[in-house]
């Protein structure tokens, strides 16, 4: 395989993604947003593990180049920032529907 078709396999991977990411949320009404969170937060570890396959190809040799693999460290960091911070984000909104506890 070419350098040239394994890049547009890449990028056809990254396009479809999008495509569906984008029609998956957005056929969500808002009132469920916050109920399916939890649900959101599975499908990015998703997304942050083909970012770290990405980055594993792009370190086995198949594809080198500076701007490439600093795209890869971003995605990978963000894809991390995404996931930890809707689990912390959706812990906190469920902490909001605990009854309180009553003061003595």
């Amino acid at each position: 395989m070419t350098d040239a078709s394994h890049l547009i396999q890449l990028l056809t991977v990254l396009v479809l993604a999008v495509f569906v990411g984008f029609e998956v949320i957005s056929k969500v009404p808002t009132i469920l947003h916050t109920p399916l969170m939890s649900a959101t937060n599975a499908i990015h570890g998703v997304v942050l593990v083909g970012a770290i396959v990405v980055m594993a190809v792009l370190f086995a040799g198949a594809l080198h180049g500076a701007a490439l693999t600093a795209l890869a460290i971003v995605a990978v960091a963000l894809g991390a920032i995404n996931v930890f911070g809707g689990f912390a984000v959706t812990e906190r909104m469920l902490q909001m529907f605990k009854p309180r506890e009553k003061r003595k």
